[in-house]
C-alpha cells in the first residue's frame, strides 16, 4: 500500500463516520421532539424551535467533518 492510498482511505472513513453520527443524532432529536408534541401539542412552537436549533448544531458538526476531509484532501 502506498501513502496516497492510506491517505484515501483514512478520508473515506472520515467523511463516512463524520456523516452517520450526526445523521443517527438528527434521527433521534426529530423522533423525542415528535414524540413530546404528540403528548403535549400546545407546546408545538417552543419545541419545534429547540428541535430545529439541535438539528442546526448537529448539522454543524457534519459540515465540521467535511471542512477536516477537504483539508486532509488537498494537503
Amino acid at each position: 500500500m502506498t501513502a496516497e492510498m492510506i491517505k484515501n482511505i483514512i478520508i473515506g472513513l472520515t467523511i463516512t463516520l463524520g456523516v452517520i453520527s450526526p445523521s443517527l443524532v438528527i434521527g433521534k432529536i426529530a423522533k423525542s421532539a415528535l414524540e413530546a408534541i404528540g403528548r403535549n401539542p400546545e407546546a408545538e412552537t417552543g419545541v419545534r424551535t429547540t428541535m430545529i436549533l439541535a438539528i442546526a448544531f448537529a448539522e454543524a458538526i457534519a459540515i465540521y467533518v467535511l471542512v477536516v476531509t477537504l483539508i486532509l484532501k488537498f494537503t
